[in-house]
């Protein structure tokens, strides 16, 4: 081993030097964030239990499920799962309107009024300007909110 370093101390003029300690290395995707003067993304893995305890869900929860517990803290539903709010049947001159942040968006619709027929899930998205229901005729749009780069097939999935 000691010979292959002779060798290639002869090529390295690094290793010329002498051994000084370096700083551990990072992942070259968090290098920015750290250089940029802030905290980088939101943390989401939790802090884990101290030694002895049992973990709390807000302690040992992580990613999406702790993205959402710590909206839930602060009141905010981060998901929005409530229903659409139907007052009326949605008609061909005047959809009911489904926002999303995606070109795309499954929506259950049972029917005007509330519950008068089974669930029947559609696909609203962007290709159609209305989507109908088969068992009530209620029509639906989508009110397209997102980054337009979505539309053309960029970003991430």
């Amino acid at each position: 081993m000691a010979s292959v370093l002779r060798s290639f101390k002869a090529f390295s003029p690094a290793l010329r030097r002498p051994f000084v300690a370096q700083q551990p290395l990072r992942a070259f995707s968090v290098s920015a964030n750290r250089w940029a003067g802030h905290g980088g993304p939101p943390q989401m893995l939790g802090p884990g239990a101290k030694a002895g305890e049992v973990p709390t869900d807000e302690a040992q929860s992580t990613g999406i499920e702790r993205f959402e517990l710590l909206g839930k803290l602060e009141g905010v539903d981060v998901f929005d799962m409530q229903p659409l709010e139907i007052t009326r049947l949605g008609t061909v001159d005047e959809p009911i309107p489904v926002y999303s942040l995606y070109p795309e968006r499954q929506v259950g619709c049972t029917g005007y009024p509330a519950d008068s027929h089974d669930t029947i899930w559609l696909n609203v998205n962007t290709e159609l300007k209305n989507h109908r229901c088969p068992e009530c005729g209620s029509v639906y749009t989508l009110n397209f909110q997102g980054d337009e780069a979505l539309l053309h097939g960029g970003g991430h999935h």
